[in-house]
């Protein structure tokens, strides 16, 4: 099956500024240091993307050539810039005033260490982004200019990681200026934080949701064939523990297979990133596409249920965030809580739809009544999952801006069984605490429903919030 995740190489531009003052040997320096930091980055595979050498801007016109190009470039996800010598900054201000791109500031140097016993002016002349870097900054900040600064030598494993949660996360915006989400139904009926305004939402975000009835999909649906069946019930078997293989589980089983490979096909036909569907409009549809729904995320669609297209969309930027990375992205929803003192704790889940990709073991593919919507028993994954840290986060809109909540979570394992619970399930502890983090999550405005990522951590969020604008709330 087809992956959502664009796999394609972004660039990640890197620029360096400088100045005519010290003469053509230290410009020539310069570039050699700069093509040398570059091929660091690239060479120790710590990066994700490729991060490309951009010769060296001393002039305003440069400066401006080179972010206009940048901008112009659909490969290039972001932009590192690094002072390595005084670059006088008022010569970067119309250029970051045309900036579309996300960028990070590097404040880094070519040299480790101080060279103590041989060090002299015109050391001190080539290596100056301490002091560069800082009036690089000032106009950033004077421009209201959104950016991630990180400093350290660029060839600690730890400066390489920080650069690469940011590039993550610029090649996740890149992908949300063209994302498309498709919503088959409208929101559940009466229900208020799912809904929001979708031309805000473009505005902020890049991505358009596109509304669709049921009978649009039907078709898609209708159009599979018994061996397309066959062939995806096959792969079920190999993937998935089936307990019951009885004449009803399959036709269930059947079912499932036939609504996800329509609309797997509806989506890669409209070019669509991730869906919504809502339990209260199923018109022609035999059971909820609950299986569909785990198994397109599990290849990288975004999801939201009851017609939540923030979450599907803010899910699928954090899949491509999370492409590669161990732990898994899922939708999720706060279902009910464990008081007890001094164990308290959350149990997240949904009706049906909890990504297999955050399972602790083997799914389990179940036929179980659901006892909403009103249609046939569903079939779905079902499964506990893997202790340790994660982070939920929430897109609202309030009206004159979107506002994302996060929360960093640790999950652990059930305390017992939960054999009468059909469906895949997890259960974390709210930093700091139960009462606190579910208080601060109800005050910031925290929807019921989330997006649940072991394989992020804050610091993807802090990016993601610089670069949309979204007022960021983090509760840990």
């Amino acid at each position: 099956m087809a992956r959502r995740i664009d796999e394609k190489k972004y660039d990640i531009w890197f620029i360096t500024g400088s100045q005519h003052l010290y003469g053509e040997e230290t410009l020539k320096k310069v570039a050699a240091d700069s093509r040398a930091v570059v091929d660091a980055l690239n060479r120790d595979g710590n990066i994700s993307q490729r991060i490309v050498w951009r010769p060296t801007v001393t002039t305003q016109a440069e400066v401006t050539e080179t972010i206009v190009a940048a901008n112009s470039d659909p490969g290039c996800a972001g932009v590192i810039c690094w002072m390595h010598t005084f670059s006088p900054a008022k010569m970067w201000i119309n250029g970051l005033k045309l900036l579309q791109k996300p960028m990070l500031h590097l404040n880094t140097q070519a040299n480790c260490e101080i060279p103590w016993s041989e060090i002299d002016m015109d050391f001190m002349n080539l290596n100056q982004a301490a002091h560069g870097d800082r009036e690089f900054g000032f106009v950033c900040t004077r421009l209201a200019l959104s950016r991630r600064v990180v400093n350290g030598f660029y060839k600690y494993r730890e400066v390489q990681r920080k650069i690469d949660v940011w590039v993550r996360v610029a090649v996740a915006w890149r992908d949300s200026q063209t994302m498309k989400i498709a919503r088959f139904g409208d929101n559940m009926r009466e229900v208020a934080v799912t809904e929001g305004n979708k031309v805000s939402a473009q505005i902020a975000f890049g991505y358009t949701v596109d509304g669709y009835g049921v009978g649009d999909l039907l078709e898609y649906i209708g159009r599979i064939t018994d061996g397309e069946v066959d062939s995806l019930v096959k792969e079920y078997f190999e993937l998935y523990t089936v307990p019951d293989r009885s004449g009803a589980a399959m036709a269930s089983i059947r079912e499932a297979a036939r609504q996800e490979l329509g609309i797997r096909a509806f989506l890669e036909t409209g070019g669509y990133s991730g869906f919504t569907t809502t339990f209260e409009d199923l018109h022609g549809l035999r059971q909820l596409p609950g299986l569909a729904a785990q198994r397109l995320m599990a290849d990288g669609y975004g999801f939201g249920a009851e017609g939540d297209w923030k979450t599907a969309a803010l899910l699928h930027s954090m899949k491509v965030m999370a492409s590669g990375l161990p732990g898994g992205v899922s939708f999720m929803e706060d279902y009910t809580y464990h008081f007890e003192r001094g164990r308290e704790r959350v149990l997240g889940s949904h009706m049906l739809e909890v990504c297999p990709s955050i399972a602790a073991g083997k799914p389990s593919l179940e036929v179980h009544p659901l006892g909403i919507g009103g249609k046939a028993d569903p079939a779905r994954l079902i499964f506990n999952t893997r202790p340790g840290p994660a982070v939920n986060a929430s897109m609202i809109e309030l009206g004159d801006r979107f506002r994302l909540v996060v929360n960093e979570v640790e999950v652990v394992a059930p305390d017992a069984d939960l054999p009468k619970l059909p469906v895949a399930r997890t259960v974390w502890i709210p930093k700091p605490d139960l009462a606190e983090g579910a208080r601060l999550w109800i005050e910031a405005g925290g929807a019921h429903h989330s997006v649940h990522a072991p394989a992020l951590t804050f610091e993807f969020m802090r990016d993601y919030a610089r670069m949309s604008g979204a007022q960021l709330i983090e509760i840990c």
